[in-house]
């Protein structure tokens, strides 16, 4: 778990494992994902559901969000050693390559198997982000890994 100003940072696999037990941690993910769906509601000027698409503070940072989002929705996120290497199998979110968008991949240490599950791991991380209003399009990459690129739904 990745601290910042002493508050909750949504893991996005590029860091540590996290330090806290493992329900810690999923109740930390539960309080500030009832907090993102809380913001949702209150900045929700539109129809239908407030809760159905991404808050302007989520399309300003969107990594964030969907990290959050991913984890809430129960998936694992990868991580890293101090010295780089990947130690846990699971979600890496980072930012895309064109503004407002997030590229989410699935890795694991060498050898671990990631690549074998990528297709149906992405296929849970892109259902679980339509679900809150984000679009995810899978796309094949370098050495034919596949990734999502994921942006928020329309407004």
């Amino acid at each position: 778990m990745t601290q910042r100003s002493g508050g909750f940072e949504p893991a996005t696999g590029d860091g540590p494992p996290s330090a806290a037990p493992p329900g810690e941690r999923a109740a930390e993910v539960l309080v500030a994902f009832e907090g993102l769906l809380g913001i949702r509601r209150l900045t929700h000027t539109g129809p239908g559901d407030p809760a159905a698409g991404p808050a302007p503070w989520e399309r300003h940072s969107p990594v964030r969000a969907v990290a959050l989002a991913l984890e809430a929705a129960g998936l694992a996120a990868s991580a890293v050693d101090g010295s780089g290497e990947r130690v846990a199998t699971g979600f890496r979110v980072a930012p895309g390559e064109r503004p407002a968008t997030v590229r989410v991949e699935w890795l694991g240490p060498r050898g671990g198997g990631a690549a074998q599950r990528e297709e149906s791991a992405l296929a849970e991380c892109a259902a679980a982000l339509t679900r809150l209003g984000w679009e995810a399009l899978l796309y094949r990459g370098p050495r034919r890994r596949r990734f999502l690129e994921v942006e928020p739904g329309p407004v």
